[in-house]
């Protein structure tokens, strides 16, 4: 048995498929998503239990945290406990787009991603099938769509056999193919602090160049330790 794959090749696959990927949000239950860095696992993010059925779908460690995925900048101002000048100037010039920004959480939000530290990492996909998904869903808890360390899989009908027992449904990727390279993540939590400044924890698709570029053109100062 494999799960459902919906192509998301023409006007009526994105119809049915968001559709039933919004329902299968809705119920708790995991979607497998292209984004612009490859597939995703993606659930509830206010939904402790399916973001516990996400981590044993990765066979990640218990209480492993996941990172949220969301529908633009804006969405920081519900999410974190504070947006830093710098933090708006990288989501403004890179978003959607493969740049995780890590981000103090708030403190009033009902969620439980797992032992973040207070923290939070959130990210805009660039790929338009997830980026319809999250504008429709709110805030999706994600994991990239393998198991351990095991090589990603692409193919979405590879998808839906390995994780057929896991996940509703698989979308397609319509027109644009998945990406393979990493986002880029960006540790901006220390510039709660007055001499903090942003790190970078992994250099991605993202390159540190167009970071700092992007942090000139505003006047910021970073570091990339």
């Amino acid at each position: 048995m494999s799960a459902v794959v919906y192509p998301m090749r023409t006007p009526t696959e994105v119809v049915t498929g968001l559709r039933h990927a919004r329902s299968a949000v809705a119920r708790g239950q995991l979607v497998c998503v292209p984004t612009d860095t490859g597939y995703a696992l993606v659930a509830d993010a206010f939904n402790p239990q399916a973001v516990e059925r996400l981590r044993q779908a990765r066979q990640m460690p218990e209480r492993a945290p996941v990172g949220v995925l969301v529908s633009g900048p804006e969405a920081l101002h519900a999410l974190a406990a504070d947006v830093a000048p710098e933090v708006q100037a990288l989501s403004h010039a890179h978003w959607p787009g493969p740049l995780t920004l890590l981000v103090p959480s708030g403190d009033s939000l009902s969620w439980d991603l797992g032992d973040t530290e207070g923290t939070v990492a959130v990210r805009m996909p660039g790929h338009p099938v997830a980026l319809e998904l999250v504008t429709e869903t709110g805030p999706l808890a994600q994991s990239a769509a393998r198991v351990g360390r095991q090589k990603a899989l692409v193919a979405p009908a590879a998808l839906a056999r390995r994780f057929a027992d896991e996940v509703a449904l698989v979308l397609g990727p319509g027109e644009q193919k998945p990406g393979g390279v990493n986002s880029t993540v960006v540790d901006a939590t220390a510039l709660e602090h007055p001499a903090g400044k942003l790190a970078i924890v992994r250099e991605g698709a993202v390159n540190a160049a167009a970071l700092f570029a992007t942090l000139e053109r505003t006047k910021f100062t970073s570091s990339s330790g």
